[in-house]
C-alpha cells in the first residue's frame, strides 16, 4: 500500500511541478496579486465614485437619489469649474515644457564623468524621493509674502520691476515686493514651477536611460560625419531618444494633472478661486460643501484625459521596447 501510495504521489508532484513551469499557468498566478491590488485599491474606489457621480449623495451618506448626468452638466455650467479645468490644462502642459527642457540639459550633463557626479545625481533625485506635502511646505516658505528668498534675490539683482511688469502686478516695487501666492498670475507661475521641480528628477532618470541606450557605433559615426553639438543633438540624439522622452512626458502629465497636494498646500485654490484645479475644486465641492455626488462628477472629468494619456503611454513604451 505504501509503495502504491508513493507511486501515486510522485506522478502528482511531477504533474504539479510541470504545471508550474508552464507559462500559461504560471503567468496568471504571478500577476494575480498585482491585479487584485489594483482592483481593490483603484477599481473599487473608481466604481464607487462613478456611482456617486450619478446620484445627489451628500456628506455622511453612502447613497443618494439617482440623478443621472445632472452633476456633470451642472458642473460644466459653473464658471469656477471651467476655470479649474483650464488651469489644470495650463499647469500640466506648461510644467511639462519646463520638465523636458530641464531634463534634456541635466541628462546630457549627468552622463559625463566629473568629480562629485554621484552627489549631483543625489541632489537631482531628492525632489522625487521626498514626500510631496513636505517639499511643498518648503516652497510655501520660499514664496512667503514677507520673507520670500525669491523676492530677496530679485531685489539684489534689481529685477523686481521686470517681474512685476511681466506678470502685470500693480503697485509692485523693490520696497513693495510682489505677493507670490496672493496674485493670480504669480500664483499660477509658482504652481507650475513647483510641479516642474517635482517631476524633473523622474524625467532626468528616463532621459539618462535613453542616452545610455544609444549605441556607441552611432555616436562614433556621427563624429566621423562631423555632427557635433546642436547638429548631433537634433539629427542623432533627439530622434533616438524621442520614444522614451515621450514616455517621460506622458508620465509627467499623469502625475501633474492628478496631483492635489501642490495647489492645496500653496494656495488652496486662491486667491478668489483663480488657481483652482479639478482635484482641489472636487475637494471643495465634495468635501467642504458636502455635495459628494457633485464632487465625484468633477473628479471624473479627469478620467477621459488620463485614460487617453495612459493608452498613449503604453503605446510609446511598447514602441520604445521594440526599437
Amino acid at each position: 500500500m505504501a509503495v502504491a501510495a508513493g507511486g501515486v504521489v510522485a506522478p502528482r508532484r511531477r504533474r504539479w511541478r510541470n504545471l508550474l513551469e508552464e507559462r500559461r499557468f504560471l503567468a496568471p498566478v504571478l500577476i494575480a496579486p498585482a491585479v487584485l491590488f489594483v482592483v481593490v485599491i483603484v477599481g473599487v474606489p473608481l466604481g464607487w465614485a462613478i456611482y456617486l457621480s450619478l446620484t445627489d449623495a451628500i456628506g455622511g451618506s453612502l447613497t443618494g437619489k439617482w440623478v443621472g448626468f445632472d452633476n456633470f452638466t451642472d458642473a460644466w455650467r459653473d464658471q469656477n469649474f471651467r476655470n479649474a479645468l483650464e488651469n489644470t490644462l495650463i499647469i500640466t502642459l506648461a510644467a511639462q515644457v519646463l520638465v523636458v527642457a530641464g531634463a534634456a540639459v541635466l541628462s546630457h550633463f549627468l552622463v559625463r564623468d566629473f568629480r562629485g557626479k554621484w552627489f549631483v545625481r543625489l541632489l537631482v533625485i531628492l525632489p522625487w524621493a521626498a514626500p510631496v506635502s513636505l517639499v511643498t511646505i518648503g516652497w510655501l516658505w520660499i514664496f512667503d509674502s514677507l520673507f520670500s528668498i525669491v523676492n530677496w534675490t530679485l531685489g539684489k539683482v534689481h529685477l523686481i520691476g521686470v517681474l512685476c511688469g511681466a506678470f502685470s502686478v500693480d503697485g509692485c516695487s523693490a520696497t513693495n515686493p510682489p505677493p507670490w501666492l496672493g496674485h493670480p498670475n504669480l500664483a499660477m507661475f509658482a504652481i507650475i514651477v513647483v510641479h516642474a521641480w517635482r517631476v524633473l528628477p523622474f524625467a532626468v532618470v528616463i532621459f539618462i536611460a535613453g542616452l545610455a541606450s544609444i549605441p556607441t557605433e552611432v555616436e562614433d559615426a556621427a563624429k566621423i560625419d562631423g555632427a557635433t553639438g546642436l547638429r548631433k543633438f537634433w539629427y542623432v540624439t533627439l530622434p533616438l531618444q524621442l520614444p522614451i522622452a515621450l514616455v517621460a512626458v506622458l508620465f509627467g502629465i499623469v502625475f501633474t494633472a492628478a496631483d492635489f497636494a501642490v495647489v492645496f498646500v500653496l494656495t488652496r485654490g486662491g486667491p478668489f478661486n483663480s488657481t483652482q484645479v479639478l482635484t482641489t475644486w472636487s475637494e471643495t465641492i465634495g468635501i467642504e460643501s458636502g455635495r459628494v455626488g457633485a464632487g465625484a462628477a468633477i473628479s471624473l472629468y479627469l478620467f477621459p484625459l488620463l485614460l487617453v494619456v495612459t493608452i498613449l503611454m503604453l503605446f510609446f513604451a511598447r514602441r520604445a521596447q521594440v526599437t
